[in-house]
């Protein structure tokens, strides 16, 4: 028997429709060493009634000689029964005595009627796991042959030995133990504790007829012994060795008995039901007793009524297990300043080294104030002291209600009592210098129901101890423990445990029966045939779900008839010792639907078990719509708690009390305003929940107005009065319609509650539409009052967390979130991160995905969870979805790992493609992967690494981390939810125009909104312009100001507006406005008025009535579309003719370089022959002159509508032969970094090298010294753009002895200045440089970044046509017949929006080249093209293959990689894409 090896199976039935079986169910295991044979499985460990049921586990224990390692099983049914068909998930075997577990993923149906037909099937493991190896013992139990031996209670053991002791082991199976004379025989598995000293048996005295007379007990196991074997033989060959290895090792039989001859029993001998026992014949341990003295505190409130349990430790020979100290020498024990003394008998556990003292907390008072223990060894006649003075108890100190003391020297107490409570601290060092404190943190999972009201517990096991059952309590941060997706915080001490090794967690599955009585009125009417239910409250807000009391329409037609009285017993959560308040309603419906309740009492135990309490609600008033008040749900407080209590004598005493200022019930006048406006009023019903700091109101319906018949109409104001439990301060209220009858749709302006017992008055506004149809669509908001200034989460009920939310989540300024302040420390940054899953069979997954980013050394962020948005419930085929989340800034990117929580075969994931955007390193990298993330495909893995060399890198371009803080002005319905966007002009470009997410409520009256947006690194800034559509319900929006605060220098840029952005309520009718930035109180652009004079050429059929628009551009941005509308001739644009424009209030946007114009082609005759326009800046008094002399015509030319000019100011600036270049160096601050000798540099260029420049050192003007800037000109031939620069270190003295061996100069940076155009050339160096004396040992550095000034830019824009070519993708459906339009973009600016067009061309059909020429000035290097379609025709979508851009002037191919579809069905939905090129 003890050679056989338990294999534990967990069987897992799959959840879905049909997955149960009645089949018979069978296994057969595969080993290294044997094969078992066919097992039914028959009967289950857990037991739970029906086996094999759908989403269940059933257990199994199979008993079999050892067969090795598990290669594969073979499970399968015998397709008998009604239900024979069967889905299984997996199985799961544990093999304790091998140390392993094996996962057997199998996720198929057995069923002659699905799939293959198998009704049996082979698994291979996905996984082995090893756990704690465990060997075989047998235990035989004798029970004595006395009149009632036998016992029915619960019997343990626990087996002690030289390396340690084994887990509690329970003895029970199926037979009925412990009978009379019987010998039970258990085979058990436990930990391997060497030679055994000694064992504890004992049972919980639970059951009629507890007591139990135990003979005797023998233990055996197998144990290895070793012989010595000779080592010369090793020399033989391999498999000779083998067979000696196995000659030297042999098992043999070790057999313990123990002999007890005793009664275990309550009322038998010396009444312990716990015994300890030493083997037989060979022990040199005897039974020792201790006495145990027991001090309670002298505070108040120190006695305790619960259940105390005591083990005492030795320093080698075990301890004495958990023991109840029942039996003291006084009555009531553990009184206030009371020493209890009880007896422990135990084998003798050596010196004492710890004691571990814990209660239950079971009782009414059950908190307890330890001062000391003391043991006294009878044998040894030594005392020992254990001076504790800590509270064990939930609501004191640290709510622990365990304690483990470790013994001092008699002296430190005798000291103590002398001067009275003095070293309190010193001997809680003492205490803790000998313990460690664990922090246990609980996470809840994140699904409906997940958390639990239940007593959880908690076992710590470590190398050399555990530290028992531990109740977490008191939570550090949450005060209702265990909620949904929260996270408890915990402390544990305990007295050297060792190294952990693993951790038991469980609960007591608490919920508490209440006995609840409702007494209806007798008066005529008074019963109700509706839905009642009722919610209980404690103190602090805790409240029951509410629950309805009948569970059926025929319970509600039984109760609650006239002058009845109906009682329930309702299982509810635990609200605490103390019912605050009640709320009871009914659901309305029904023909008599109106109730008169009298009163409702609440019965229920007291927590000690003995007795119980019940409490009165009275109510006394109708609960109906056409009675009273009109409501039907009240709120009920206590009057008076009637109490009955068994003594310790037998008798119930029975105590009657008042409730003492019971919470006061208030009345709240409701004012609700409906808008002034079209369509604004409803005919739904509305429902309310006030929110108060003391509670909420509960939902209640709006029903009875107190001032209209008809409510909720156009511009009226109805009032409406509830009863409700003091709420303390009203903080947010939730309102809602139920968008029934003919027009639910409905304006909400406002909401005024007045307090009318404190005569407080509440507002919260709204000025939003609560409807289905209009601007958000959601028919619920929550308000908050309008001077409320926490946290407002208005969205869902979930606190900003970091890992995973819209980098824009909406931050009160008053709490600056913790997410500006680590993106201020710059440890945290966004990473957009989007996934496309394959679109195989079953490559969806509702699993939870996660993401982790690896840099160089173990940098690496947490767990980054990727949570699908609500509405959305797994990563579907082919679907591409996105995320932004926030992580640590690891650097440079080594790896990344993939992978899903999905622990179930059914959550295997396909990942098809994973790309990741790093904006503020300005990089994306593609990973196509193809890969399973799957326990049963592929290699079982459910998350991968990715290596990023792997990847495709692609640079998108830096973006800087801003706060943007958008400030709507306090004025009635200043609100919008129309589209709002933004561009940003700085002096290094501008960014595209980008929209400011609404997110539910940004944007609304007096509102400051901040979110957190990347911004392209164009600082300084210089102007902002705010674009809106004018759209949806609310268009119109007053906007006071924009702040903008970049996170990496803090530096804070404001745009102040005060003004409406609306067609109707601005003067100017205008959706568009811009404002200059203010930074440290200057703004950084003029204000000025442009005058554009247009010059139309004399040259036939030259005019055109069509309506023409350009923009300007300039050192500080452009300026927006301005249309030539009012000019100073009454027919604009006609031959020869001059026209003036003026354009006042505008931002002077500095030296213009060029201008883009255009015209609609209207009109007849709409070709139009432009000759010059100059531009006057009113600010500079400056005149810009913009040549043309081309067609803007369909017809003529190159057949454009649109040109860009370069401004002709720009020639004048000849570049000259020489020039001069200023060179600043920056020494690193370092110890060694600094030179007293001379350096040289030699600039390489476009057009040439530099002569060698020497920067000299002197002893009258010291440079390089550590950490200086040093700045030096010279003189030279201009030798174009700089590539690189050599850069040397030579003595000053220009000796070869001086150039010595350790003389370095550190360098941190080189800025190099060309002083004509003033383009700037920074070299990043972070090197040492050697002194040498030969000019060839030198550092060569390349150009890091280059900013090129605005004359060097503007030099340069000269026409120049781009050939642009677009290739359609091959899949079928590829082409489109929508009308697309490019945009590209250079480092010099970008084309503008171009339409792709062609005469009477079909373009873009599926696999084919379309080629295109666009002229626009020049803009640089390629960084990126926008392609995109307006989703015209019948079938536009459009796979892009590629888009290829030559430059005609230099001959240059920039390739933009696409590959996807611009298509509104497929992937993510988009019709445009950005493409960035691949050199």
């Amino acid at each position: 028997m003890l050679k056989n090896v338990s294999y534990h199976i967990s069987v897992k039935t799959g959840d879905i429709p049909g997955a149960s079986s009645d089949s018979k169910v069978f296994i057969k295991l595969y080993g290294e060493k044997a094969d078992s044979s066919k097992e039914p499985l028959l009967v289950s460990d857990n037991d739970l009634g029906n086996y094999f049921e759908r989403g269940r586990v059933d257990e199994f224990t199979l008993d079999t000689m050892d067969i090795g390692k598990i290669n594969r099983i073979l499970i399968g049914h015998d397709n008998v029964g009604l239900r024979s068909g069967w889905f299984l998930a997996s199985v799961q075997i544990t093999v304790p005595v091998q140390g392993r577990q094996y996962m057997f993923p199998c996720n198929r149906w057995l069923d002659k009627d699905e799939a293959d037909g198998r009704v049996e099937v082979e698994v291979y493991p996905s996984e082995i796991v090893p756990i704690e190896k465990l060997i075989n013992y047998e235990v035989s139990v004798v029970t004595g042959d006395v009149r009632a031996a036998g016992t029915n209670a619960k019997v343990f053991m626990q087996i002690y030995g030289e390396t340690g002791k084994t887990e509690l082991i329970i003895l029970e199976n199926r037979s009925n133990n412990f009978e009379r004379g019987a010998t039970d025989i258990f085979k058990r598995e436990a930990a391997d504790v060497g030679k055994i000293y000694k064992i504890r048996i004992g049972h919980d005295g639970k059951g009629i007829g507890d007591g139990w007379f135990l003979e005797s007990v023998t233990l055996k196991r197998l144990a290895t012994k070793t012989k010595e074997s000779d080592k010369k033989k090793k020399k033989k060959k391999k498999s000779d060795e083998e067979e000696e290895e196995e000659t030297t090792a042999e098992e043999v039989m070790e057999v313990y008995t123990f002999v007890a001859h005793r009664w275990l029993a309550k009322d038998e001998g010396d009444k312990e039901l716990v015994v300890e026992l030493v083997p037989d014949g060979e022990s040199a341990l005897e039974e020792n007793t201790y006495e145990v003295h027991v001090l309670t505190g002298n505070v108040w409130g120190a006695g305790t009524d619960a259940n105390v349990f005591l083990s005492i430790y030795g320093v080698g020979r075990g301890d004495t297990g958990e023991r109840q100290l029942k039996r003291s020498n006084n009555l009531n024990k553990f009184e206030k300043g009371q020493v209890d003394v009880f007896t422990i008998k135990a084998i003798d556990l050596g010196e004492l080294k710890k004691l571990r003292i814990r209660h239950d907390n079971s009782g009414a008072s059950p908190s307890w104030f330890l001062e000391r223990v003391e043991i006294v060894d009878l044998k040894e006649s030594t005392t020992y002291y254990f001076p504790c003075q800590r509270w064990l108890a939930v609501e004191e100190d640290d709510g622990q209600i365990v304690r483990e003391l470790v013994p001092v020297d008699e002296a430190f107490v005798k000291k103590d009592s002398e001067n009275d409570g003095q070293s309190l601290a010193t001997l809680g060092l003492e205490q803790k210098a000998k313990s460690t404190t664990y922090t246990v943190k609980v996470k809840t999972g994140d699904k409906k129901n997940a958390g639990t009201d239940a007593n959880v517990f908690i076992t710590l096991y470590g190398s050399k101890d555990d530290t028992g059952i531990v109740s977490l309590k008191a939570s550090k941060i949450n005060k209702n423990k265990f909620e949904r997706g929260k996270v408890d915080e915990f402390t544990v001490e305990s007295v050297d445990i060792g190294d952990l090794k693993k951790i038991k967690i469980g609960h007591d599955n608490k919920v508490v029966p209440y006995e609840i009585t409702v007494y209806t009125s007798d008066i005529f009417g008074a019963g109700t045939d509706a839905d009642v239910f009722i919610v209980l409250y404690g103190s602090d807000g805790i409240c029951t779900q509410q629950k309805s009391l009948c569970l059926n329409k025929r319970e509600q037609r039984m109760y609650f008839e006239r002058n009845s009285v109906n009682q329930f017993i309702v299982e509810l959560e635990d609200v605490g010792d103390i019912i605050e308040k009640i709320r009871i309603g009914h659901k309305g419906g029904g023909l008599n639907s109106g109730w008169h309740l009298d009163r409702v009492t609440i019965r229920r135990l007291l927590p000690n078990g003995k007795g119980s309490e019940t409490v009165t609600f009275p109510c006394e008033r109708w609960l109906a719509k056409s009675e009273d008040d009109g409501e039907i749900v009240r709120e009920l407080v206590p009057s008076d708690i009637f109490t009955e209590k068994l003594m310790k004598d037998g008798t119930l005493k029975q105590i009657e009390e008042e409730v003492e200022d019971p919470l006061e019930v208030h009345t709240y006048k409701i004012s609700v305003f409906t808008g002034d406006i079209y369509g604004a009023g409803t005919d739904a019903n509305v429902f309310l929940n006030i929110y108060g700091d003391l509670g909420d109101t509960g939902e209640r319906k709006l029903s009875k107005s107190e001032t209209n018949f008809n409510k909720f109409e156009r511009g009226q104001e109805d009032t409406f009065t509830i009863q409700a439990v003091d709420l303390g301060i009203l903080y947010k209220i939730k309102i809602r319609h139920d968008n029934s009858m003919f027009s639910p749709d409905w304006f909400l302006e406002k909401v005024e509650i007045l307090d009318e017992t404190t005569e407080e008055s509440f507002v919260f506004l709204c000025e939003r539409w609560l409807s289905k149809k209009k601007e958000d669509k959601k028919i619920e908001r929550t308000l908050y009052e309008q001077s409320y200034d926490g946290e407002r989460n208005s969205l869902d009920d979930s606190s900003v967390s970091l890992s995973s939310q819209d980098s824009n989540a909406n931050v009160k300024e008053t709490k600056k979130s913790s997410l500006v302040k680590a993106a201020e420390k710059g440890s945290l940054i966004p990473y957009h991160i989007t996934v496309t899953t394959g679109t195989e069979y079953d490559s969806s997954t509702d699993s939870r995905v996660f993401i982790i980013i690896m840099g160089p050394q173990k940098v690496q962020t947490e767990r980054l969870w990727l949570d699908l948005p609500e509405g959305k419930d797994e990563f579907a085929d082919g679907s591409v979805e996105k995320f932004s989340v926030w992580g640590l800034d690891v650097g440079e990117i080594k790896k990344v790992e993939v992978g899903h929580d999905g622990a179930t075969p059914e959550s295997c994931w396909l990942v098809e493609e994973l790309t990741i955007v790093v904006p503020t390193k300005g990089v994306m990298y593609n990973f196509v992967c193809k890969c399973w993330l799957a326990r049963d495909k592929g290699d079982g893995l459910t998350s991968r690494i990715l290596n990023i060399l792997d990847a495709d890198c692609v640079n998108v371009g830096l973006k800087i981390l801003y706060e943007v803080t958008v400030v709507t002005g306090d004025i009635e319905s200043g609100g919008t939810d129309a589209s709002i966007f933004m561009t940003v002009f700085g002096s290094n470009g501008n960014t595209e125009e980008m929209q400011l997410e609404k997110n539910g409520d940004r944007f609304e009256r007096g509102q400051e909104d901040s979110f957190i947006m990347e911004i392209a690194d164009i600082a300084p800034l210089r102007k902002m312009r705010i674009r809106m559509d004018g759209k949806g319900t609310r268009p119109h929006w007053f906007l006071e100001r924009i702040i903008l605060k970049n996170l990496s220098n803090q530096e804070v840029a404001t745009f102040t507006y005060g003004e409406w952005l609306s067609k109707l309520k601005n003067a100017k009718g205008s959706l568009v406005c811009e404002m200059p930035a203010v930074i440290n109180g200057e703004q950084m652009m003029e204000d000025t008025t442009y005058t554009l004079q247009v010059k139309t050429s004399d040259v036939g059929g030259a005019g055109t009535d069509a309506n023409v628009s350009l923009i300007l551009f300039g050192e500080n941005g452009d300026s927006g579309t301005l249309a030539l509308k009012e000019s100073n001739k009454s027919n604009k644009f006609e031959r020869n003719q001059m026209d003036e424009f003026n354009f006042s209030d505008m931002l002077s946007l500095g030296d213009l370089c060029k201008v883009r114009i255009w015209h609609d082609n209207k009109g007849i005759a709409p070709g139009w022959h432009l000759e010059y326009i100059d531009v006057m800046d009113s600010a500079m008094d400056k005149t810009f002159r913009f040549q043309c002399d081309r067609w803007l015509a369909k017809g003529e030319d190159d057949g454009q509508l649109i040109r860009e000019l370069a401004c002709a100011n720009n020639d004048i600036l000849e570049l000259k032969e020489r020039t001069s270049y200023e060179i600043v160096t920056v020494t690193s601050d370092r110890e060694d970094a600094e030179t007293k000798e001379n350096i040289w540099i030699i600039l390489e260029g476009k057009l040439g090298r530099s002569k060698e420049f020497l920067m000299e050192n002197s002893s009258k003007k010291r440079r390089f010294e550590r950490g200086a800037t040093d700045t030096f000109q010279f003189s030279s031939k201009n030798v174009g753009e700089i590539a690189a620069i050599c850069v040397g270190h030579c003595p000053k003295d220009g000796k070869k002895s001086s150039a010595k061996a350790d003389v370095f100069w550190h360098v941190q940076e080189i800025v190099i200045t060309e002083m004509e155009l003033c383009n700037k050339y920074f070299f990043r160096c972070n090197v040492k440089i050697p002194l040498r004396y030969k000019r060839r040992d030198y550092k060569v550095f390349e150009c890091a970044k280059v900013t090129e000034s605005f004359a060097s830019k503007a030099r340069s824009l000269v026409p120049v046509k781009y050939e642009t070519i677009v290739v359609t993708g091959f899949e079928k459906g590829a082409g489109t017949d929508a009308n697309v339009f490019i945009t590209i973009f250079g480092l010099n600016g970008d084309s503008g929006k171009r339409a792709l067009k062609q005469k009477f061309r079909n373009l873009f059909e599926r696999g084919k080249t379309n080629r295109f020429y666009l002229e626009t000035l020049d803009m640089g290097e390629l960084k990126k093209v926008r392609i995109e379609h307006d989703n015209s025709g019948l079938a536009p979508g459009w796979l892009v293959e590629r888009v290829e851009i030559t430059n005609s002037a230099t001959g240059v191919t920039t390739i933009f990689p696409c590959g996807k579809w611009l298509d509104e069905n497929r992937g993510d939905g988009l019709i445009w894409r950005e493409l960035f090129p691949r050199y």
